[in-house]
């Protein structure tokens, strides 16, 4: 069984009249060929302007045409004038559509070109509006921090999200999806981020989350030297840095480098700061009655009293005390019960009194001393 195939011929006459000569490049050696190619497309241009010009001055003579007679049919229409004048009107309306007729017959033959050869499918353009920033810097201290609040609640995922981002694209294509996130709260949320990750330890996460901080420090800053929203500068940002240029590379890397640096000083300074605090906590919770710190007091004494307290030996300390000068026995036995290490009784002030009186005391089994406190005075 044979198959016959039959093909409809194409008419290609539609296009035999079309004007391309800016694509021509078969030009004689001695002309300037882009030069010609302007001189062709400017004389075109003109005879397109000129065209657009004779339609709507006939456009215009057909309205005034038309006004006139709207204004003569108000009034008798047997009048001799208005008569003449409404057949003048005739012969001028007539003129006009013949005009008309030829500018229509002119640029249906005028060649296309390629200027003519392509228009717009649609009269109206749609664009996505985007939400207007908030501007903080009107705002109250307060209300600053609420909004900083609200943001951090809304956001604190997806920044996250960002902050363990690696590869330059995923970042890019991230904050294209999610604009509102190039903003300050962003980069002050990753920066206490890397702060908090110092202090504990996690350098390696930190120099990582630091590389986002840096970026989006980047883009804030393209953004007010265009003067120009910061959302509209993700795509310049990551155009520029990922073309590698040398300086920028390197004012990016040496910026990235400083930021490190500046997080690990101050999260040293903030441990530190911390632990201070927490040494003076412990300090107040183990202070005496008299508001003295114990273990300053035992570091303070004399090695033989120091001997006595950690030996727990009353016998020896009343010895010890007895053999020093009353004012430095008070002041250390003072500061011993200003510390709590010693809780005083009766037989605490035969201590003080005069010698002859110590030795009398010293055989009175009713003024027993009790063992005094000293809790901690070995710790740091």
């Amino acid at each position: 069984m044979t198959t016959t195939t039959f093909k409809m011929p194409i008419d290609y006459s539609k296009w035999k009249d079309i004007e391309v000569s800016d694509d021509e490049d078969d030009t004689h050696p001695n002309i300037d060929t882009p030069s010609l190619f302007r001189w062709k497309h400017q004389a075109r241009v003109e005879r397109m302007q000129e065209l657009e010009r004779e339609k709507k001055a006939v456009e215009q003579e057909r309205k005034k045409i038309e006004q006139e007679k709207q204004s003569l049919a108000t009034v008798k229409a047997e009048d001799p004038e208005v008569q003449d004048k409404m057949k003048k009107l005739q012969e001028e309306e007539n003129a006009v559509q013949e005009k008309d007729a030829e500018l229509k017959k002119k640029e249906r033959l005028m060649p296309w070109n390629v200027d003519t050869l392509s228009k717009d499918g649609f009269a109206k353009t749609l664009i996505n509006k985007e939400k207007p920033r908030v501007d903080t810097s009107a705002m109250t201290e307060d209300e600053r921090e609420e909004y900083y609040k609200r943001f951090i609640q809304e956001n604190e995922k997806d920044m996250k999200q960002y902050g363990m981002l690696a590869k330059w694209d995923d970042c890019k294509a991230f904050l294209i999806e999610k604009p509102n996130l190039v903003c300050e709260e962003t980069a002050n949320y990753l920066a206490i981020w890397c702060l908090n990750l110092a202090m504990e330890d996690k350098v390696q996460l930190m120099e990582h989350v630091a590389k986002q901080v840096t970026s989006m420090q980047y883009i804030l800053e393209l953004a007010k030297h265009l003067d120009r929203d910061p959302r509209s500068c993700i795509s310049s940002f990551f155009a520029r840095i990922q073309t590698c240029e040398p300086e920028y590379q390197k004012a990016f890397n040496d910026e990235l480098t400083s930021f490190k640096e500046r997080i690990k000083k101050r999260a040293a300074e903030k441990v530190e700061a911390m632990m201070k605090e927490v040494e003076e906590e412990e300090r107040q919770k183990r202070l005496g009655p008299g508001g003295l710190d114990p273990v300053e007091v035992f570091e303070s004494l004399p090695p033989e009293m120091q001997e006595c307290f950690e030996s727990k030996d009353l016998e020896r300390l009343q010895t010890v005390i007895s053999s020093m000068p009353e004012e430095q026995a008070k002041y250390h036995m003072k500061r011993c019960v200003d510390s709590g290490m010693w809780v005083p009784d009766a037989s605490v002030a035969s201590v003080f009194e005069e010698e002859g009186e110590n030795e009398e005391n010293n055989g009175n089994e009713g003024n027993e001393m009790k063992e005094p406190i000293y809790s901690d005075v070995n710790s740091p």
